[in-house]
């Protein structure tokens, strides 16, 4: 075997080993795509479900300002009542007079 032929050797074998690790990183970067785009699809249902729970807890606080704004409410009306109460019962003691 000459020169030549050892180097004509050692060079396809480097060629065949940069083949089989080419095939092998192809392999691995289709592999990584995959899990990112799976990554990407849990990232984006993720999102959707996020935006709904903000809206959901966003309406929950407008419905409990509206509960405590009623409660209040009741509890304005009822002193209303009273104090209308106090004037007519005031109005009929004067008339009495």
């Amino acid at each position: 075997m000459t020169a030549e032929d050892k180097t004509i050797a050692l060079f396809s074998t480097r060629v065949r080993q940069l083949i089989i690790q080419y095939e092998n990183l192809k392999k691995e970067n289709a592999d990584l795509r995959s899990k990112l785009d799976e990554r990407d699809g849990r990232i984006k249902k993720m999102e959707t479900t996020l935006s709904a729970t903000q809206k959901n807890f966003e309406n929950l606080k407008t419905a409990r300002m509206l509960e405590v704004s009623d409660g209040d409410l009741e509890a304005a009306k009822a002193k209303l009542n009273k104090l209308i109460r106090s004037v007519n019962k005031c109005i009929t003691l004067l008339s009495e007079k």
